[in-house]
């Protein structure tokens, strides 16, 4: 009797076990020092198995991120309750191990990589955007800017602490953010 399955190793959970991989690696090295060689090796699978799906550390990361933060939660009841669970939502994100260095690494080699900048806006960027703009009614500018002023600042407060923001603080930016935000527009 023959087996129906191709050779080799199977494939089954290969991404998710390299994200895994991928984010416990960030985590307890360091975004720099997370080499897609030690990421494979965490993951226990062959260098050329995450380069067939991912050309670039930079691409693997941000299918990592993807697969980390999932789809927006758009809940709420009107305007306000939906920008600040989105804010609120973004910061634990970014508080998880290892998605916040990721994010604020890949973030970082884009600055100097045009390549990666593109794969960083249309991949990861976009889709949060254009969900924020059909749940707000807001042009594209303002939802840039949006996430400018809060990603930018949850970031920022990695880079310079090396942690997430604390939960006080990001009910400070919550009500910060959103009187720029809902001025003239329906409070919801």
């Amino acid at each position: 009797m023959s087996s129906a399955r191709p050779p080799g190793r199977p494939r089954t959970g290969v991404n998710e076990v390299v994200f895994a991989a991928t984010l416990s690696t960030v985590h307890t090295l360091g975004y720099a020092a997370a080499t897609v060689e030690r990421i494979a090796t965490a993951a226990g699978v062959a260098k050329t198995t995450i380069y067939r799906r991912w050309p670039s550390k930079g691409e693997l990361i941000v299918d990592c991120l993807l697969d980390a933060f999932g789809p927006l939660p758009l809940t709420g009841g009107g305007r306000v309750e939906l920008m600040a669970s989105s804010i609120r939502w973004i910061a634990a994100k970014i508080a998880e191990p290892g998605v916040g260095d990721a994010f604020a690494g890949v973030f970082s080699d884009a600055v100097s990589d045009p390549a990666l900048r593109e794969i960083l806006a249309a991949r990861l960027q976009d889709p949060y955007r254009e969900a924020l703009q059909d749940a707000l009614d807001e042009p594209e500018n303002r939802v840039l800017f949006f996430i400018d002023v809060v990603v930018g600042t949850l970031l920022h407060r990695m880079g310079m602490t090396g942690e997430p923001m604390a939960d006080n603080d990001v009910a400070a930016l919550v009500e910060m953010v959103l009187p720029h935000f809902t001025a003239g527009k329906r409070a919801g």
